[in-house]
C-alpha cells in the first residue's frame, strides 16, 4: 500500500473516527458472528488497499463543538486525469457504526480508477435528526472546496451508502442535487412513513427503534421528521440518477418500488440490482463486495458516459 506524499499530510488536521456508546456495536465483526450459522462460506471483506492505491486516513471536514468529524481519502493513483469520487456513508441504525466498514468498498473502487472518501457523521446519541444530514452535506462542501488535497474531479461526484447510510445518501442526493451527479443506496430505506417501514421502525416494543431514536419519537410524535427524512418526498426532475442495490430482506430497502416509479415520472434515471440470496450488510463481506463494486461501476460508467479515466 502506497501512501499520500509527507507534503498532504502537513496540509491536514487528524482526528479519530467518530463512536458512539451502544451495546451491541454495528461493524463488520458483529455482523459476521449473526451470520457465518446461515452462511458459513463469507468472508470479512478486506481493507487493505493494493498499489497503486493511496490512503490518508482522519481528516477532519468539521467541527462541531469538541466533536471532530473525520473522512478518509482513497486514490487510485497516479493518473492523467482526474477520477470521479464516491462519497461512501456508512450503515449501523443511524446510532451505531463508523466509516471504516466502507472501506472494502472503497479500495476497490480506487483499486478500479475511482477516487472514494468514507465519511463519519454524528450518530443519534450525539445528535438526533438531522445532524447527520447536515454533516454529510458539509462534508460534500469540503470536498468541492478541497480539490487539491483529494485531486478528484468534483464535477463527478457520487454519493452512496449501505443500510441507514443508504437512506442518509439519497435524502443528501434528493436535497442537494447540484453537489452530486448520481445516487447509490445499498439496502438503505426509501419511505419511513410506508406502512411496511412502519411496522418495523415504529414497533411499539421498541422503546425506542433505531429509527424513534434518531427522529426523537415516534411517527406520532414526529411525523414531519419521518416525512422530511424520507427520500421519496424530495424526488424532482433536479434529482439525479439512483442505483438501487438490494440483498434478499425486502424490508430494509422499502419504499424503493414507489421511488423509482417517481424518478421515472420525472425522467430521472433509476435502476435496481438485486443480488438473490443476499442478507442485509451483504457489503461487508466476500463473495458478495465484488458483484456490488460491479454494480456500482456499471452504473457510474453509464452516469459518465465511459469508464473513469474516460
Amino acid at each position: 500500500m502506497t501512501r499520500w506524499p509527507l507534503a498532504i499530510w502537513l496540509l491536514l488536521p487528524v482526528a479519530g473516527a467518530v463512536n458512539s456508546a451502544t451495546a451491541q456495536p454495528y461493524n463488520a465483526e458483529t455482523t459476521y458472528r449473526k451470520l457465518v450459522a446461515a452462511y458459513p462460506y463469507i468472508r470479512i471483506a478486506s481493507s487493505t488497499a493494493p498499489a497503486p492505491v493511496r490512503v490518508c486516513k482522519d481528516i477532519v471536514y468539521a467541527r462541531r463543538g469538541e466533536l471532530s468529524l473525520a473522512l478518509d481519502l482513497y486514490s487510485p493513483g497516479p493518473r492523467d486525469q482526474a477520477a470521479p469520487i464516491v462519497v461512501l456513508v456508512h450503515g449501523g441504525g443511524w446510532r451505531s457504526g463508523d466509516r471504516s466498514e466502507m472501506a472494502p468498498l472503497a479500495v476497490r473502487l480506487a483499486a478500479r480508477g475511482y477516487a472514494a472518501a468514507t465519511v463519519s457523521y454524528r450518530l443519534s446519541g450525539q445528535a438526533r435528526y438531522p445532524a447527520a444530514i447536515d454533516d454529510v452535506k458539509e462534508a460534500l462542501r469540503w470536498l468541492h472546496a478541497h480539490p487539491e488535497v483529494h485531486g478528484a474531479d468534483v464535477d463527478r461526484m457520487v454519493i452512496a451508502g449501505g443500510s441507514a447510510g443508504g437512506q442518509i445518501a439519497t435524502l443528501v442526493g434528493m436535497t442537494s442535487p447540484g453537489a452530486v451527479q448520481a445516487v447509490i443506496n445499498i439496502d438503505g430505506l426509501s419511505d419511513f412513513t410506508s406502512e411496511e417501514a412502519r411496522r418495523h421502525e415504529d414497533d411499539p416494543s421498541k422503546n425506542p427503534s433505531a429509527a424513534g431514536a434518531w427522529f426523537g419519537g415516534r411517527y406520532s410524535e414526529q411525523p414531519a421528521r419521518w416525512q422530511q427524512a424520507s427520500p421519496i418526498n424530495h424526488v424532482s426532475r433536479a434529482s439525479p440518477p439512483v442505483l438501487f442495490i438490494v440483498s434478499s430482506v425486502p424490508r430494509f430497502s422499502v419504499g424503493r418500488e414507489a421511488m423509482t416509479a417517481k424518478l421515472h415520472e420525472h425522467g430521472v434515471v433509476a435502476k435496481t440490482v438485486a443480488l438473490p440470496g443476499t442478507p442485509h450488510s451483504f457489503w461487508l463481506f466476500d463473495p458478495w463486495v465484488t458483484p456490488t463494486v460491479d454494480a456500482m461501476t456499471g452504473f457510474m460508467e453509464r452516469v459518465f458516459g465511459g469508464s473513469p479515466g474516460g
